[in-house]
């Protein structure tokens, strides 16, 4: 039971530090007690936007009147707990309180600081998340969205390998403003220089496990960092593609979604979608939702479950792109084959060449 974990703990007791740590990640100034390398450092000087801490969250978990197994509301924001690792406070979305439980190793911690934590955060400030990939074609944001194991991150590294920037991995943080010419658009955030991938993907894209940390020690799958090809700047949101593995189709194929059915395709991949009417969030992420099913295309794609067809899927994605002139990609598309030995071979086409299929 959960409950025989917790431990009472004063701030900074069972990890104790002696400084706060200052980074930039979501496009927010942190201000955290616990060490976060996975994020870009911020500027000391910075007011930060919010603050992560350790704290004894045991006697305010087990007084909760909310019953449900591993999630507590409470008057201004939401406790989750994790077995074995932490109960984590989200409030107001300015602070994160940590209260580690027993053995507790801080590297998982932050698994679920990043994602979880940092999701209901976003929520909290007005910011969309989705679940999924991002990555920038020609100053635009494209998104990729899928259940688990669809391909989001697989996708975004083969990009990333094509030169192509990453802005964010596993949490899109999506937010509207007014551009330089007065419009209301939808703009995707960066988050940190970091995906996450299965063994399976690394050996498809070519890529060596061996220097990598595991997300968990029961998991095969690593946290990969991505400094050298990570864009820090907030850019434009211009296409969403749903990822959606198939075993009624045999290649891949991509149908435009209509502006009506975007709503519910954006609700399901919204991150951690159980939480809006727990936070009573459901008038603002319907709202969010229609502006941003008016603001962008999107598409879904089918892919078989075999064989793997990443590469197949990245340049149906840019001929796409191409044919509806969301924007003017380079006039070069670099076609990058990896193989299961890590064997990349690279072909040019020019656009002109590439061959546009037929969009339903």
């Amino acid at each position: 039971m959960l409950a025989k974990a917790i431990i009472p703990i004063s701030p900074g007791e069972k990890m104790p530090t002696t400084r706060f740590h200052r980074y930039f990640a979501f496009g927010l100034n942190i201000k955290s007690e616990i060490t976060l390398p996975e994020l870009m450092p911020g500027q000391a000087s910075s007011i930060p936007d919010i603050e992560i801490s350790y704290g004894d969250l045991g006697q305010a978990w087990e007084s909760s009147e909310t019953q449900a197994s591993f999630f507590r509301l409470t008057a201004d924001g939401v406790m989750f707990a994790v077995p074995r690792m932490a109960i984590y406070q989200i409030k107001n979305g300015h602070s994160i309180t940590i209260h580690p439980l027993e053995d507790a190793d801080e590297k998982w911690i932050r698994l679920y600081l990043l994602g979880s934590c940092m999701g209901t955060l976003l929520m909290q400030r007005g910011v969309l998340p989705l679940h999924g990939s991002a990555v920038v074609i020609d100053g635009g944001a494209y998104c990729f969205l899928g259940e688990s194991g669809a391909g989001k991150s697989t996708l975004a590294a083969l990009f990333t390998g094509r030169g192509y920037e990453l802005l964010t991995d596993d949490v899109i943080p999506v937010a509207f403003d007014i551009d330089e010419q007065g419009r209301t658009m939808a703009f995707v955030t960066p988050s940190y220089p970091q995906q996450k991938l299965w063994q399976e993907s690394l050996d498809r894209l070519g890529m060596d496990a061996a220097d990598l940390r595991r997300l968990l020690p029961e998991m095969s799958k690593y946290a990969v960092p991505t400094s050298a090809s990570y864009c820090k700047s907030r850019v434009p949101l211009r296409g969403i593609f749903e990822l959606l593995p198939s075993e009624a189709v045999s290649s891949v194929e991509l149908e435009k979604v209509v502006k009506l059915s975007r709503l519910s395709l954006i609700g399901q991949h919204t991150y951690r979608n159980f939480l809006i009417s727990l936070l009573g969030l459901e008038e603002w992420h319907f709202r969010s939702s229609a502006q941003l099913a008016g603001l962008a295309c999107v598409h879904r794609i089918l892919r078989p479950l075999a064989p793997f067809s990443a590469m197949d899927i990245a340049d149906r994605i840019l001929e796409t792109i191409l044919s509806e002139g969301t924007t003017d990609v380079a006039k070069k598309v670099e076609i990058v084959h990896a193989n299961v030995n890590g064997t990349k071979t690279v072909t040019g086409r020019s656009v002109s060449a590439v061959r546009v299929g037929p969009l339903t």
